[in-house]
């Protein structure tokens, strides 16, 4: 399955997220983050199609960053390859990625 070309540049990162689903509330690891979106590190992500609030700051920032997100694929332990078990996530609040996408900017 060939997925679409990504809007947004992604950066390597190691930052902790907490995010609140139907399950409760969690906090991961993000080793990935685009304005678009993040990848976390799970090994027992929520189903795919499931809404999710994160809240995450950048490294170095204070700035908390409080964004809505909708889980879009998944890789559990076990399953084919060698992509580590977590959870790609996109953003789906527009305001907060348009502030999200401004301070990665000027992160360097």
């Amino acid at each position: 399955m060939k997925r679409p070309a990504r809007r947004f540049r992604r950066r390597t990162v190691r930052i902790e997220v907490e995010y609140v689903g139907e399950a409760g509330t969690r906090t991961e690891t993000a080793t990935t983050l685009g304005a678009g979106g993040l990848f976390i590190e799970t090994d027992s992500p929520p189903k795919t199609g499931s809404f999710l609030e994160l809240r995450f700051r950048l490294p170095g920032s204070d700035t908390l960053h409080e964004i809505k997100g909708r889980v879009v694929w998944t890789h559990r332990p076990g399953d084919p390859g060698r992509q580590a078990s977590g959870m790609g996530i996109q953003f789906t609040d527009k305001p907060a990625i348009a502030l999200l996408a401004h301070e990665l900017e000027t992160l360097d």
